[in-house]
């Protein structure tokens, strides 16, 4: 009977996979042979058991046979078991193969990663670049139609003074009138602003400075600054290389900015404009011209967002008085000059002083534009409202009774027992109420 030698247990921990698979198909063969040798000494047993007649001896060999059995189980256990190693090993053979395709694969993946990352880095430098020159190249498109455009209205529009924006919700811009405004207000055009200023040898602003003007409060008044801003900016800089600083067309076009940003509520820089603006125009026009009294006029309306209302009414004075020697003391922009003053006063609880100037624009409008001039009801109800502060109550009703009685006249022709003013009816029916017991 062949004999089996195991490895000692204590080398097993030390063995690679390769010698634990050898040693395995070395014990199969080992088992085989076992195997092969107890069924071929079962086989002998159980010829020996049918030659046999005594029982004792039967009962021997019978034993014997059944621990031969046993013993082939036993080994075909371990046969079997060695199989099952030699499976796993396959199979870990099998599993770290694929395992080293895997790591091959996510080094292949790592690297085509790095160089996708590469790529995207490039490619969003490049979109960078070209998103600033297209944004660049959309600026100086705008600049170029906006060049055109002056071309177009140079020749084309007759001079006249700058406009401010429409008045903002701002209480102060209801009052105040706009910068450098058509003065004229319908009257002949020699009693204009421009019309004294051309009389006396002064400056009138260029059309393409008034068209710059109206494109820049459009695109203000649609809030878009981004373009307003620097389109200013570039005309700015061009008068500046031409012109230079001390020019009156830089002055107009600082009034211009200055007006832009005041929207924006930046009143430092506004100022500071206004401020230069106003030393350029006196330097060039002198102290008395028209166009000085429009730049006072706006600092007043920066000064009064502010609430600086003392600030502003010496310059609101000062713009009064270059209005009444230009244009004579009763013309209608005289009246809006004493307007801005009221309500400079206003803010400040003057009232006998808001009173005096209401009533001087009051008079001016009445006799130079009429009574149905909507700047009359306006003064009137201001001038109303001066009085109810000061608790004249009876000629706050007055005036009212006025306005109201003018807005029916226009509404219905006349005044009589059909149609009456709204405070005709009020009185009627107080009246009515008293002698009801």
């Amino acid at each position: 009977m062949s004999t089996m030698v195991y490895p000692r247990e204590e080398k097993m921990d030390k063995l690679s996979q390769e010698e634990i698979i050898s040693n395995t198909k070395l014990v199969m063969q080992g088992l085989e042979a076992l195997k092969n040798e107890h069924n071929s000494i079962l086989h002998s047993l159980l010829e020996t058991i049918k030659c046999l007649k005594k029982d004792e001896e039967a009962n021997l060999v019978h034993e014997k046979a059944n621990l031969l059995r046993k013993s082939v189980e036993m080994i075909e256990l371990g046969l079997g078991e060695a199989q099952v190693m030699m499976a796993l090993s396959n199979h870990l053979n099998a599993v770290e193969s694929e395992k080293q395709k895997l790591r091959a694969q996510v080094r292949r993946l790592c690297q085509e990663n790095q160089w996708l990352r590469d790529e995207l880095a490039n490619t969003q430098q490049k979109l960078q670049r070209s998103e600033q020159t297209v944004a660049q190249l959309e600026e100086e498109k705008k600049h170029l139609e906006f060049m055109n455009q002056l071309k177009k209205y140079d020749e084309d529009v007759s001079p006249t003074e700058e406009k401010e924006g429409d008045s903002t919700k701002d209480s102060l811009d209801d009052l105040f009138p706009n910068e450098e405004e058509d003065q004229g207000q319908g009257l002949p055009h020699q009693h204009s602003s421009a019309a004294a200023a051309a009389q006396q040898g002064g400056y009138e602003i260029p059309a393409r400075l008034r068209t710059l003007h109206n494109l820049v409060i459009q695109y203000a008044s649609q809030g878009r600054y981004e373009v307003a801003v620097p389109l200013c900016k570039q005309a700015l800089e061009d008068l500046e290389k031409t012109s230079g600083h001390d020019h009156p067309d830089v002055a107009t076009m600082l009034n211009i900015l200055a007006l832009v940003y005041r929207d924006q509520n930046k009143y430092k820089e506004a100022a500071h404009l206004l401020n230069d603006a106003l030393s350029i125009r006196e330097k060039t026009l002198g102290k008395d011209h028209p166009a000085v009294a429009a730049t006072l006029n706006n600092l007043a309306v920066l000064y009064g967002k502010r609430g600086k209302y003392k600030e502003a009414e010496p310059l609101c004075k000062r713009a009064l008085e270059i209005r009444e020697k230009v244009l004579g003391k009763d013309h209608p922009d005289v009246a809006k000059q004493l307007n801005n003053l009221a309500l400079l006063c206003q803010n400040q609880g003057k009232y006998e002083e808001v009173e005096y100037y209401y009533r001087r624009a009051l008079e001016i409008y009445e006799s130079r534009l009429g009574p149905d001039d909507p700047n009359v009801a306006k003064t009137k109800n201001n001038l109303a409202s001066c009085y109810l502060k000061q608790a004249k109550y009876k000629d706050a009703e007055t005036l009212y009774k006025e306005i109201l009685t003018r807005a029916h006249v226009k509404e219905f022709g006349t005044v009589d027992d059909e149609h009456k003013p709204i405070w005709m009816h009020a009185e009627e029916r107080e009246k009515m109420s008293k002698w009801i017991p």
